[in-house]
């Protein structure tokens, strides 16, 4: 990439209103080898994995790429460190050797090094354990392009982390994760994979299986924008829809080969200056683990672990969830956060695997993969770390199902959208800066979100000077890229720009309500909205955050759910699943 270059179009990997237009039109007469049901951070690494084997594919989403599970997760890129206590060596290995790839490889402008610090509170055997853990991890991979375990004492612990009281801690060990921007890194996978050719349309949903005789061929679709009805075949169908797996896999009639348990896992998001610190930190809890990780300005403090039981797209914050967070984190602060510190909450649903029940299985973080009936693949469980691995095991086991040879996966030699050049041009970026116009903070905040095609964001500004400047009531973020969303980025709602093209939502006290309205008349022109179009969005994006922030003052999942689920849907068309029991 050339500093400074200058494109005349967007790339191949677009999926703005023109590729919409094309991807209907091409489901309902082309014939696929793979039909992916699933925008999540799995889906859309199978319609990569399955195009880059020379494969044709379509991925379909009923909402947004990343809307559910995949733009909620802790933000971590991570090996699971806290997983080799439970004996889960091999998952352990596999997530380090996938850390290390996207941190080096595969997607460096959007996976970034992070230290952490692991306060000990017991003397004599705690230390000696820790390391023996930490060494173990290292050996794996963990320490491979990042440092490895350092030993702290007290006083140096706490030079690190001064925001941490002194009684909480007897010593500390430093050691290296990842970071990641879990929304913007999904919507990337699924742009890597139009660019070698997949058909990938959001606002799609699969409302019906397609039979020949005990075969699946492929999906009844329902545009959930205007309710038009097409029907796509396929030589396979996969099932990659996380906690939604047990509700697709009721309309192919069949029994499933595992179940899918929602486990709830809430954050919330507190400015950088209420903990000072220079090391996220990991606190041992008496159930699991929290993490306080930086994230721009903020800190994300998180998470918890309760089963969920109601709305699957919408899973709800409780007053109980934030009070348990702000306990937990308050036992070793100098100066305890309050409800007042909070800016953003957010809460997303993990798909554990079960059994038929939980007598004879665990839940687990382990995948699955299942050929369900001839034309039709289940993938579920894991972590996002390993999203990679479960999309070549999901396409191996499809592979059967598609008559023509399937190569095998080479993914892990495919670098993500914006990650060539990426090293050159961070090399580059006071004179990108100077180029363009913006501070080279900016610049840099810019190639960490978009890598080596930031210049086909920055250039829909040329001759709109204006678009370099901050969106008023949320300046973390240019005019530009709220255009450059729905222009390239699949963006259709408000709700997809302010909460996962940005994270304006869990970023500012307004959740981006105050921003709405610029925002919506920025985009307009692009996705042809007139006035009426423009005062729904900005009023049902409105009614949700004030659904939300409602939501996070109840005391139970069940109040909070109503008041959660009575926010108006910005895609008006959407059918609930068929309900399946739980």
């Amino acid at each position: 990439m050339v500093a400074g270059g200058k494109r005349d179009r967007l790339g191949p990997g677009e999926l703005g209103p023109e590729h919409r237009r094309t991807a209907w039109e091409r489901l309902g007469k082309d014939r696929f080898d793979v039909l992916v049901i699933g925008g999540g951070v799995v889906g859309s690494g199978i319609a990569l994995d399955a195009a880059t084997r020379g494969l044709s594919v379509a991925l379909v989403e009923a909402r947004d790429l990343a809307s559910g599970t995949s733009s909620r997760s802790s933000k971590m890129f991570h090996g699971g460190l806290r997983y080799l206590e439970q004996l889960e060596f091999g998952l352990v290995r596999e997530a380090l050797k996938e850390r290390e790839l996207a941190l080096s490889t595969l997607a460096p402008h959007l996976v970034k090094p992070l230290r952490f610090l692991y306060p000990l509170t017991h003397r004599l055997w705690e230390r000696p354990y820790v390391a023996a853990g930490l060494t173990l991890y290292d050996t794996m991979g963990g320490a491979k392009s990042v440092p490895g375990q350092h030993h702290l004492t007290r006083h140096g612990a706490l030079r690190l982390a001064p925001g941490l009281r002194r009684d909480a801690l007897i010593g500390g060990v430093t050691y290296y994760d990842t970071v990641v921007d879990d929304a913007r890194h999904t919507m990337t996978v699924a742009r890597t994979a139009a660019h070698y050719g997949a058909v990938i349309r959001t606002s799609t949903q699969v409302v019906g299986l397609l039979r020949e005789a005990d075969r699946v061929v492929g999906a009844k679709l329902r545009d959930t924008e205007d309710g038009r009805t097409a029907e796509v075949r396929a030589s396979v169908v996969i099932n990659a829809t996380g906690v939604w797996t047990d509700e697709v896999q009721g309309l192919s009639h069949q029994r499933g080969r595992f179940h899918v348990r929602a486990s709830k896992g809430v954050h919330i998001v507190v400015p950088r200056d209420r903990i000072v610190s220079d090391a996220a930190i990991i606190l041992r809890t008496a159930t699991s683990v929290l993490f306080v990780i930086p994230w721009g300005a903020h800190w994300i403090v998180g998470t918890t672990d309760t089963d969920w039981n109601l709305d699957l797209a919408h899973p709800a914050a409780t007053k109980a969830d934030i009070d348990y967070l702000l306990d937990r984190v308050n036992e070793v602060l100098v100066t305890p956060l309050t409800h007042a510190d909070i800016d953003g909450v957010y809460a997303g649903l993990r798909p554990l695997l079960a059994g038929e029940s939980d007598e004879t299985s665990k839940l687990s973080r382990e995948h699955a993969v299942a050929r369900v009936a001839p034309g039709l693949v289940s993938i579920a469980g894991g972590k996002y770390t390993t999203y990679r691995v479960m999309a070549a095991d999901a396409m191996d086991e499809a592979a059967q199902d598609i008559p023509a040879r399937v190569s095998p996966s080479i993914t892990e030699k495919v670098a993500l959208l914006g990650a060539d050049g990426y090293f050159a041009l961070v090399n580059q970026t006071v004179q990108l800066a100077e180029h363009y116009g913006v501070h080279p903070y900016r610049m840099t905040h810019l190639l960490d979100r978009y890598g080596s095609v930031v210049d086909e964001v920055l250039a829909m500004a040329e001759g709109k000077p204006e678009l370099l400047q901050p969106i008023t009531d949320a300046p973390a973020y240019l005019q530009v890229e709220a255009v450059y969303a729905v222009a390239a980025e699949g963006a259709l709602h408000l709700d997809d720009i302010l909460a996962r093209r940005t994270r304006i939502s869990i970023e500012y006290p307004d959740r981006g309500a105050n921003c709405a309205e610029q925002v919506a008349h920025l985009v307009a022109p692009i996705l042809g909205w007139d006035d009426d179009d423009i005062e729904r969005e900005v009023s049902t994006y409105q009614a949700r955050v004030r659904a939300e922030i409602d939501s996070q003052t109840q005391p139970d999942d069940k109040s909070a759910d109503a008041l959660r689920v009575a926010a108006p849907e910005p895609r008006p068309q959407l059918l609930e699943p068929v309900p399946q029991d739980r």
